[in-house]
């Protein structure tokens, strides 16, 4: 049953990715905006498909997200938080590799829906760039969206935190939102196996701007792991029952 309630819900996932897409033509021609309504469609769609594969989602926390421009530093367990994350932020962009800008058509939509590349092979500028981006889009109300390890981890994996969050903190003078969650234990990175339970994702206290660099480092590191950890043992604890 594991095996087909996976197969069902990837096949209806990627159906849907599809239909969006289709819908998402027309808007190339139209304000960003009309693009993200349908991206942001693509992600609640996406959740509510779960449901076949017998995951529920549930969402802590949201209460605590400010209005306006807003550093968001998120966990990054698997490809759910990608999308879910959409939906949970007023006019979202992501801090993505400039490689995947230039993938066909899915690059087109990152290029539309302006969200923000870093050139790692830029090395010393590849920061300066992203600042700089970052900062455009902060001006116009946006939430950046960043994944400080700047990749998949496993859940239980040692966390390898770059350098990135703490110097778009330092150098955008806004609120740092930290987000927790367990995504890894029902959708693992590199399997297409999706097990039965409850994905749990928790919006922590912001964290004010004014901080030196080290404070802020270990703050939103801190906090995010403890209630990762958290928020993973439950998991793991319902998925054994």
């Amino acid at each position: 049953m594991l095996a087909l309630r996976s197969v069902a819900y990837n096949v209806l996932f990627y159906l849907n990715l599809v239909l969006h897409i289709v819908a998402a033509l027309p808007t190339f021609v139209l304000p960003r905006r009309a693009f993200m309504t349908v991206a942001k469609s693509w992600g609640r769609t996406s959740n509510t498909l779960l449901a076949v594969a017998g995951i529920r989602v549930e969402m802590r926390g949201l209460e605590k997200i400010p209005q306006g421009a807003l550093l968001v530093a998120s966990k990054h367990q698997s490809f759910w938080e990608a999308f879910t994350l959409l939906t949970l932020f007023d006019d979202p962009a992501f801090i993505v590799k400039r490689e995947l800008m230039w993938i066909p058509f899915f690059g087109w939509c990152l290029w539309k829906a302006k969200q923000v590349p870093v050139d790692r092979k830029a090395k010393g500028g590849a920061m300066a760039g992203m600042i700089e981006s970052a900062r455009a889009a902060l001006a116009e109300g946006r939430q950046i969206i960043i994944f400080p390890e700047g990749t998949r981890t496993a859940p239980g994996a040692e966390p390898a935190y770059k350098g990135g969050i703490t110097s778009l903190y330092g150098a955008t003078g806004v609120s740092c939102l930290p987000v927790a969650l367990n995504s890894g234990v029902f959708w693992p990175r590199r399997e297409f196996l999706r097990y039965r339970g409850t994905i749990v994702l928790e919006v922590l206290d912001p964290i004010p701007p004014g901080l030196d660099r080290q404070a802020f480092a270990a703050r939103v590191q801190a906090d995010i792991e403890a209630a990762t950890a958290r928020l993973v043992a439950e998991g793991e604890r319902r998925l054994r029952s």
